[in-house]
């Protein structure tokens, strides 16, 4: 885990190129740099037409440096309760860990954990600037998980997304772009991206996002299985928390229509249904979504 909290971010590599999202897809093996699902395809359509290379800025990426200054050389120390968080946030991380290291194991692989980063403000990433409006993201290429802490207040007062087990989905969220990205998954989807017109990008994208929504649920269902550690409330919690991150929820929040080509994530009924799927199951082979037509998700 490493706690950049009270440090100040770089600027983005990708300069005006588009922020972060929430599920991040990265090409190359190693830790180095990040990469998402906007700034690729980004990348790939308007690259070419500015004389950029979307391959070899992929690949910068991979190796860029992050340039960070620490305010006044002083360990960072947050109120008791964004202690008491980023306490819990990093046992959630802890409690993945030991879930997919087992589900790697029977599937004859080896789980590698991502590295828990927690920031505050902003974060200059491999990929470019990361900051806390964004939300949690992952990271492929430094197999990062990015968490500002404060969104937890945000989900709670904009989003009306509270509780214990509110959290631990989002975590467990990012967490499944990292089990997607161990297995293959977002570099597969990044080839399809990039040969697709935007409005089919965004159809790869709710796949990629309600199968991560399935692999949080798979957590849950291993770590009740195993701890018995869920209260009374905290599945409603998570169920709670996939309605109000839905596409369609989020834009009707917004004042507009929901528009389907738009949406990138997946809508409150799509993201509960695979959620649920993968806990009430556990089983990994009910989590394909890139086998389902879009009126199947």
């Amino acid at each position: 885990m490493q706690d950049r909290r009270g440090q100040s971010g770089g600027g983005s590599v990708l300069g005006g190129l588009g922020g972060l999202g929430g599920g991040l897809l990265g090409g190359g093996k190693g830790k180095a740099g990040c990469g998402s699902i906007i700034i690729i395809v980004l990348l790939f359509l308007i690259g070419p037409k500015l004389g950029i290379d979307p391959m070899q800025m992929i690949g910068n990426m991979a190796t860029e440096t992050a340039v960070e200054q620490q305010g006044d050389g002083q360990p960072y120390q947050g109120s008791a309760e964004e202690e008491e968080l980023a306490k819990f946030t990093k046992q959630v991380l802890a409690s993945t860990e030991d879930v997919w290291t087992r589900k790697f194991q029977q599937m004859g692989k080896q789980y590698e954990a991502p590295t828990l980063v927690l920031y505050s403000g902003s974060i200059q990433t491999g990929c470019g600037q990361g900051t806390a409006s964004t939300g949690p993201f992952y990271c492929s290429a430094d197999q990062c998980v990015y968490i500002d802490l404060s969104f937890y207040k945000e989900m709670k007062s904009s989003l009306g997304a509270e509780g214990d087990f509110a959290w631990a989905y989002v975590i467990a969220h990012e967490v499944g772009h990292h089990v997607q990205y161990l297995l293959g998954t977002l570099g597969r989807a990044h080839q399809e991206m990039a040969q697709l017109s935007q409005t089919d990008a965004n159809r790869v994208s709710v796949q990629i996002e309600l199968q991560a929504d399935f692999l949080a649920g798979v957590w849950g269902h291993d770590e009740q299985k195993a701890f018995g550690s869920m209260e009374k409330g905290d599945l409603e919690e998570a169920l709670n928390t996939a309605i109000v991150i839905g596409d369609d929820h989020l834009q009707k929040r917004a004042g507009y229509n929901p528009d389907e080509r738009k949406f990138t994530h997946g809508t409150s009924a799509q993201r509960q249904r695979w959620f649920r799927r993968g806990f009430d199951t556990g089983d990994l082979s009910q989590g394909d979504t890139f086998a389902k037509k879009s009126s199947e998700l």
